[in-house]
């Protein structure tokens, strides 16, 4: 008889985004003549920029053509590519080799698929409240997790516990998903201390690092030491808008070894069994993003989202309502006004004012009391959203 992988047997329902959708279902049906605008989407609204459909457009005209045409790239990603990913380290200082660099179809499956290097018996830390992906992975394998709690005292960026024994593999996102905190160079600096001092590996999640303004870190690789003991994962999802076009890249340094083994060469061979790299088009388009043009057509749909982000945040301090995020993130993380919970807030914007936003409980239990906002809406609808708010509650 077959039997099936008894862990997913432990997973819970992913009811957050369902549920949202069946309350925005059921009021829209009882009042058909209102307009709800939707804040809490993590999608991108503004369309991919001209240098990125050029190159795009390019490279489908080569695939029409026997003479340009490319059939299976090398797995780890295009040179082309890669050269310029590692330019773009440069900028902020962080010096790589371009075989450290894999490009993949988002950081979200390589957030998942680096766990097949790992032991099940491997124990884990993951902030709360946090990315499902990351809990649900090790679930599914087996693994022990133990959530870090991030609450309002510590800046939703909890810092490594001195109460609880030490983890195998670390999970950080900065800046977070959902709070949209950053954590700051001394902050990681005592991370990377923690893990080489515990022989633990960093998963550093850095997809949302274009939104940075000030000095806080872009890349763990910031931090000295940091290649000895992390892998950071990025994307063109937010960066470039490829939400729909799925591209982004994992950097394995070389200096990661652990238990006898170079972890670079493990996901090399992982990546060249499992994985047939992204498409030529696809990785054009991607190198689109790293062009004089494109690089200044990105900063310009960032500082878009950026400004949706200063409205928000604008109108949440006319308000007194406390938040974090938004200045270095295109999340808002706020705290629900008068104590009230998640999804009683949730209901009150949408039948009070038709606003919809992303309950904090359903990013676990320490977003409880907390309401997550997107700033990837149109400029008309986030002015609106905020207008109306502010008229709420004032």
């Amino acid at each position: 008889m077959l039997k099936i992988n008894p862990n997913y047997k432990r997973l819970k329902e992913s009811y957050l985004f369902s549920e949202i959708a069946r309350r925005v279902a059921e009021y829209s049906g009882e009042h058909p003549e209102e307009t709800i605008i939707r804040m809490g989407i993590g999608d991108v609204s503004l369309p991919l920029c001209p240098a990125v459909i050029e190159e795009m457009q390019t490279a489908v005209r080569e695939m029409g053509q026997a003479e340009t045409f490319h059939g299976y790239g090398p797995e780890q990603g295009y040179d082309f590519l890669r050269r310029g990913i590692l330019g773009y380290y440069g900028e902020f200082g962080v010096e790589l080799e371009a075989d450290e660099i894999f490009v993949s179809d988002g950081a979200k499956s390589d957030l998942g698929n680096i766990l097949d290097l790992f032991s099940a018996e491997n124990r884990v830390f993951i902030p709360d409240p946090v990315y499902p992906v990351y809990v649900d992975t090790n679930i599914m394998d087996g693994r022990e997790v133990v959530f870090l709690p991030a609450r309002q005292e510590n800046g939703f960026l909890p810092m490594p516990p001195a109460d609880t024994a030490p983890a195998d593999i670390i999970y950080l996102c900065s800046p977070n998903n959902p709070t949209g905190a950053v954590y700051s160079r001394e902050q990681l600096e005592t991370w990377v201390d923690y893990a080489k001092s515990h022989h633990s590996l960093i998963l550093f999640d850095a997809a949302y690092e274009a939104f940075i303004s000030d000095d806080s870190p872009r890349s763990i690789y910031e931090i000295q030491g940091a290649k000895e003991c992390a892998i950071e994962f990025c994307s063109f999802s937010k960066t470039a808008g490829f939400t729909g076009t799925r591209c982004g890249y994992t950097v394995v340094p070389k200096a990661l070894q652990f238990d006898g083994a170079q972890l670079n060469h493990m996901w090399l061979r992982r990546q060249t069994t499992k994985f047939n790299g992204v498409s030529y088009v696809v990785q054009r388009a991607a190198m689109g993003v790293f062009t004089p043009e494109g690089r200044r057509q990105t900063k310009e749909n960032i500082a878009y989202y950026k400004q949706n982000a200063k409205c928000m945040t604008d109108t949440l301090d006319k308000l007194g309502i406390w938040y974090t995020g938004g200045k270095n993130s295109p999340y808002v993380w706020l705290r629900c006004p008068d104590d009230m919970d998640s999804w009683k807030f949730f209901d009150l914007l949408l039948r009070q004012i038709q606003v919809v936003g992303t309950p904090g409980e359903g990013f676990g239990a320490c977003g409880e009391g907390y309401f997550r906002f997107s700033a990837f809406s149109s400029r008309a609808d986030t002015e609106e959203a905020m207008d109306r708010l502010y008229r709420l509650f004032k």
